[in-house]
C-alpha cells in the first residue's frame, strides 16, 4: 500500500502476501449514542493472496481495506485504511479500464474545493507538497510516495456512507492522474482512507474521540471499531502516551501515532541499551510509530543488532541460521533460518517484548518467524525473523507493524492522546460483536 512521503514508511512495504480486508458481508453494528460518541463496528478478516510466479521474489502486499459508499446516489468503493496517512482519496480517472473508480459526475452531492478556500490554504499545512491552484482555480493536491509513485487531483467534498451512517461534506482527494510502481495491486482498490492525527484525516473530520482494531491471527474475523470501546467484557487496557512536539523537526512526523519505546526483552532478559537509543534526536529522527499499514516491525541499527544477536544466542540449539550473505528478505531482514519443510510446528521460541512507557507488546511463537514463499534450500524452507533493520531501508524511525499487533486490542484514544493495548483473542472479540467467519 502507499503512504504519503511525509515520513510515512508503509510505501517501503508495497508488496506483502497477506491482505487484511474489511468485508461488508457481515452486517455492521451501529450503537447510537450522542453524535460525538456513536460507535460503528465492522468485521475485519485476514485473507492470504496466492503468490504470482511472474512477481519478483520477496515482495509482499498488505492492505487493510474498508468497503463503503460515496456520493449521491451512493457508489460502492473500497478504500485502504491507513493510520499512516492524512488525506483520504479516490481514483476519479474514468480511463482506468476494468479497475474501480469513483465517478464524480454521477454524484449530485460532489463538490470540488476552490484554491482560495481556507480548507485549501490552511488545513493542508501538514501535506508534504503544498496544495496549489489548477487551471480552473480549484485546489490541486499532489501526493508523493517513497517508492516514487505519485497521485494528484482535486481536493473535493462528498457524502461518505459507512456502516449505515452518513458523513456529509467529507473532504477527500479526487485523483485523476499519477504514477504507480505496482499497478496490479493498486488496481484492486478505489482509494485510501487516511487515519492519522492530521486535520483532514477521516477520524479527525468525523470527530471520533477513539477508534480501535483487533487483528485476528487466524482466518476468523477481527474487528474495526469507531468510537468508545468501554465494554464490560473487554480486558483492562494499558495505556502509553502519544509523543507530541510543538516545533517542526525535519525527521519527525507530528501527525503520526508516536509513542516512546523504552526497551526490549528477549524472554526475561532485557537488552542492555542506553536510553538515548530509543529517543528522537535533535532532528526528530528516531521516533517510534504504531502503523497498521506496515506488516512487520523495524528497529534502528543499534537496537536491531542487539536484538538480533540475543535472539540468535537464545535459539542456537533449536534453529539453524541461514548463512547466505546475498539473501536479505525484503531488503531489511538479514536474519533468516532453515527449517525442515516437513516440520508441522516451529520449535518453542523465546518471546520478544517491546516495552513502552506504561504498556508492552509481547511477540511470541509463529509471529516471530515468517516463512518466505517459494524459498527452499534442499529440504528446508526459509523463515525470516519478523524484526527488520530500519537502517537497511534508509528509514530514521522505529515502526511497530501490524504483524506484531495480532491478537492485541489496539485503541487509539485521540481525546486523551494515548494508545491502549491489551492481549485479546481477536476472533472471540469479533464473535462478541456478532461478526462470524
Amino acid at each position: 500500500m502507499k503512504i504519503h512521503s511525509t515520513f510515512s514508511f508503509t510505501a517501503f512495504l508495497i508488496l506483502l502476501q497477506t491482505r487484511i480486508i474489511l468485508f461488508g458481508s457481515a452486517e455492521p453494528m451501529r450503537i447510537h449514542r450522542s453524535n460525538s460518541t456513536r460507535v460503528l463496528v465492522l468485521p475485519l478478516k485476514i485473507q492470504e493472496i496466492p503468490s504470482v510466479p511472474s512477481k519478483l521474489p520477496f515482495t509482499h502486499n498488505v492492505t487493510l481495506t474498508i468497503s463503503l459508499s460515496v456520493g449521491t446516489p451512493p457508489q460502492n468503493v473500497t478504500m485502504v485504511l491507513d493510520t499512516g496517512s492524512e488525506l483520504s482519496w479516490l481514483q476519479c480517472n474514468a480511463t482506468r479500464v476494468n479497475q474501480p473508480v469513483f465517478e464524480p459526475t454521477r454524484s449530485v452531492s460532489y463538490s470540488p474545493i476552490a484554491c482560495s478556500s481556507p480548507t485549501c490554504t490552511i488545513r493542508t499545512q501538514d501535506f508534504s507538497i503544498p496544495a496549489s491552484c489548477d487551471s480552473k482555480n480549484l485546489c490541486h493536491a499532489i501526493l508523493s510516495y517513497a517508492d516514487a509513485s505519485s497521485s494528484e487531483g482535486t481536493l473535493s467534498t462528498d457524502t461518505f456512507i459507512i456502516a449505515g451512517s452518513n458523513f456529509s461534506s467529507t473532504i477527500f482527494g479526487c485523483m485523476d492522474s499519477g504514477f504507480s510502481s505496482n499497478p496490479d495491486e493498486d488496481g484492486k482498490t478505489t482509494g485510501l482512507m487516511g487515519m492519522n492525527r492530521g486535520a483532514l484525516s477521516f477520524v479527525s473530520q468525523m470527530e471520533f474521540k477513539r477508534f480501535s482494531y483487533c487483528i485476528s491471527g487466524s482466518d476468523f474475523p477481527g474487528i474495526l471499531l469507531f468510537g468508545d470501546s468501554n465494554f464490560t467484557w473487554l480486558v483492562t487496557l494499558n495505556y502509553t502516551p502519544l509523543i507530541q512536539i510543538s516545533n517542526p523537526l525535519p525527521y519527525f512526523n507530528r501527525v503520526a501515532y508516536t509513542v516512546q519505546l523504552e526497551g526490549i526483552k528477549v524472554s526475561d532478559k532485557a537488552l542492555q541499551l542506553p536510553k538515548y537509543v530509543f529517543e528522537p534526536d535533535h532532528t526528530g529522527a528516531g521516533q517510534t510509530m504504531v502503523d497498521s499499514g506496515t506488516q512487520f516491525t523495524f528497529l534502528l541499527g543499534p537496537a536491531y543488532t542487539a536484538l538480533r544477536n540475543e535472539f540468535v544466542n537464545q535459539t542456537t540449539n533449536i534453529l539453524r541460521v541461514f548463512e547466505d550473505p546475498n539473501f536479505v528478505f525484503q531488503g531489511a531482514f538479514d536474519l533468516c533460518f532453515r527449517v525442515p519443510s516437513n516440520s508441522t510446528y516451529l520449535p518453542e521460541l523465546p518471546s520478544v517484548s517491546l516495552l513502552f512507557h506504561g504498556a508492552e507488546i509481547t511477540v511470541s511463537r509463529q509471529q516471530l518467524l515468517y516463512r518466505v514463499p517459494g524459498e527452499v534450500r534442499e529440504i528446508d524452507s526459509i523463515h525470516c525473523f519478523t524484526f527488520g533493520n530500519s537502517d537497511l531501508l534508509g528509514v530514521e524511525a522505529y515502526i511497530i507493524g501490524h504483524h506484531h499487533q495480532q491478537n492485541v486490542w489496539m485503541e487509539f484514544d485521540l481525546e486523551n492522546s494515548r494508545i491502549g493495548v491489551a492481549s485479546v483473542r481477536c476472533d472471540e472479540a469479533g464473535q462478541r460483536f456478532g461478526v462470524h467467519r
